[in-house]
């Protein structure tokens, strides 16, 4: 076959190791045409050639040094050679490469992943301590099939990467010597950044490295957690900013958006809920404590109203009515319905009693327009009725009449 060349024979020396005549690898094949080192470890050649190290001409030796030239073992692995890198070792090769800026440039990659780890607990412990328990480079990326983050197979695609992290923060014993839960990633999985991963493939969502960082994976600190937040939910972030939760967070005496919502778990709060949340940290009576009472009361009023809106669009569509217009009315409802979702954090009552007011007329004009066509309806069988009373006593009397005539003519 064009480009490909026959590897002769193997055979064995006298010292037992594997040798071959001279072994050659495919044309193209990121090898060269005299390459020894797949004569023993051609598995790692096809784990690496399906990588994208191999399409930037990295080759064996690069990373493991010896001499690739060579055909047995002896020779191939004199010198500096490196056979398998111990967890700081391999640290500091992927850094010869990705922490120098005039080789990542060329690539729009950034070369600061190494300070990053550093900062970070993994490196801390790694690097800072030699805790091996910590991961190293090639325990995310793999070892030789190091693919493009965009590659669905790659360890760091955005549905892989809590998977990733899960092989350590699911290890019960690993983490059980650090005090940390293995129950992350189930209650991820099940939280609205989860299902919107994993369920509706919206890569929009968050993923461990999200929150945490990739290489400078550290949890957020109390006065971080706002601004980690915000940077995808940024009306909600600038509306508790404006509120008197903001300061407080700002002074690190409130978690941020962890005082209401769990970081991993990340559930909304029911509407019905809502009182009873601030009196986890406002007594119950007091002028704090009151509003939250208001907002869970506008709050649910809002939903139910929208509730009772769309129950009427419904009921409109099976008398065979025309609700374009109630559903564009019921979309600018959910609209303010929406931004009462969002206010509610700043814990303005103003405005949001003005929110909920517009949900309420809408809502109510829709459930309006189904009243009357409902008893516009009605109406249309009442009109009806002395019809049929007519067309039935009618028909009773011709039924009477053929009867009495049948009587006759018996």
């Amino acid at each position: 076959m064009t480009g490909w060349r026959i590897l002769l024979p193997l055979t064995v020396t006298a010292a037992g190791l594997v040798g071959v005549l001279p072994a050659q690898v495919p044309a193209g094949g990121g090898q060269g045409e005299r390459y020894g080192c797949i004569v023993c470890h051609a598995d790692k050649r096809r784990s690496f050639q399906a990588g994208v190290h191999a399409d930037r001409g990295i080759r064996c030796h690069d990373c493991h040094g010896g001499s690739p030239s060579a055909f047995e073992r002896p020779a191939a692995h004199r010198g500096r050679f490196l056979g398998r890198p111990s967890k700081l070792q391999v640290v500091e090769l992927c850094s010869a490469c990705h922490a120098d800026p005039d080789q990542m440039r060329q690539y729009g990659l950034p070369a600061d992943q190494l300070a990053e780890l550093r900062t970070s607990r993994h490196g801390q412990l790694l690097l800072g301590s030699g805790n091996t328990d910590a991961p190293t480079c090639t325990d995310c990326h793999d070892a030789h099939t190091i693919r493009r983050p965009e590659d669905a197979r790659s360890n760091v695609y955005p549905t892989n990467i809590p998977i990733t992290c899960g092989r350590c923060h699911e290890d019960a014993a690993l983490m059980g010597k650090y005090g940390l839960s293995t129950e992350v990633l189930h209650r991820y999985r099940e939280s609205a950044h989860g299902k919107a991963l994993f369920d509706e493939e919206n890569f929009a969502a968050p993923t461990c490295v999200g929150c945490h960082g990739s290489h400078a994976s550290l949890p957020p600190g109390v006065t971080e957690v706002v601004n980690v937040c915000r940077r995808c939910h940024v009306l909600l972030g600038q509306e508790f900013a404006r509120g008197p939760h903001g300061a407080v967070a700002d002074a690190a005496r409130l978690p941020g958006c962890l005082a209401c919502h769990s970081n991993h778990g990340t559930e909304p709060v029911p509407p019905e809920e809502i009182a009873r949340l601030c009196e986890a940290c406002h007594e119950a009576g007091t002028g704090a404590a009151q509003v939250g009472v208001e907002i869970q009361e506008q709050v649910s009023a809002a939903l139910h109203d929208l509730e009772t809106a769309a129950d009427a669009i419904r009921d409109l569509e099976r008398m065979g009515r025309n609700v374009s217009d109630e559903r564009f009315r019921y979309q600018a409802a959910v609209s303010d319905y929406l931004q009462i979702a969002r206010v509610q954090h700043s814990l303005d009552l103003e405005l949001l009693d003005e929110l909920a007011r517009r949900v309420e007329t809408n809502a109510a004009i829709i459930r309006g327009t189904e009243e009357v066509r409902a008893e516009e309806r009605w109406e249309h069988k009442l009109l009806l009725m002395p019809v049929w009373f007519l067309t039935l006593v009618t028909l009773a009397l011709v039924w009477l009449k053929l009867h009495e005539l049948r009587s006759r003519e018996g």
